[in-house]
């Protein structure tokens, strides 16, 4: 169970960069305290990681990042500088086509952090393994079982929770108490 609650953050992160209008962040910190400094891995490892991560299509996660910032923030001054909304909506694609691409950072930067994660020799043994049948088949079925797992889970607790409720009823009876 603690294992899937630490898929939760992650899940979160993807949600909110793939749909970043629904997602409602705050604003980001400034580029110093944005992420720990890693440790500075070998351009193979890089290399290898940034094969495993297009590999496992890992762009999806974010690919929408800059438009959906340029939207949320375009909103987020309108609402602020209502007698603005027009010059807003008219700035908004100006400043995507400025900013456009800057996503990558988004890749480069889970490249260096799988890169301080694992070895070089991990990662190349992880891009073999991707590129097997196995790992193929992996790719192709983990969403899929992930979103079946994640289901599983919510349905679980939710009985559960009647069992717990079940429980706090019967204890507080026995104190003659009725909830």
């Amino acid at each position: 169970m603690k294992s899937v609650l630490k898929l939760l953050p992650a899940a979160t992160l993807a949600v909110g960069l793939a749909f970043p209008a629904v997602a409602q962040q705050p604003a980001p910190a400034p580029k110093a305290a944005a992420a720990p400094a890693q440790p500075k891995a070998s351009p193979a490892a890089v290399a290898a990681a940034k094969e495993i991560l297009q590999i496992k299509n890992a762009t999806a996660m974010y690919q929408g990042a800059v438009p959906g910032l340029v939207e949320k923030t375009k909103i987020a001054l309108t609402q602020q500088n209502l007698n603005y909304q027009k010059d807003l909506n008219e700035v908004a694609p100006i400043v995507a086509q400025q900013l456009q691409g800057r996503q990558n950072e988004i890749g480069d930067g889970m490249a260096q952090i799988y890169a301080s994660e694992f070895t070089e020799q991990e990662l190349k043994d992880l891009v073999t393994f991707y590129r097997s049948p196995l790992g193929k088949k992996l790719i192709d079925a983990e969403p899929r079982a992930i979103g079946l797992s994640m289901a599983f889970m919510n349905s679980w607790a939710q009985n559960f929770s009647e069992t717990v409720m079940g429980a706090f009823r019967a204890e507080m009876r026995k104190r003659g108490k009725e909830i």
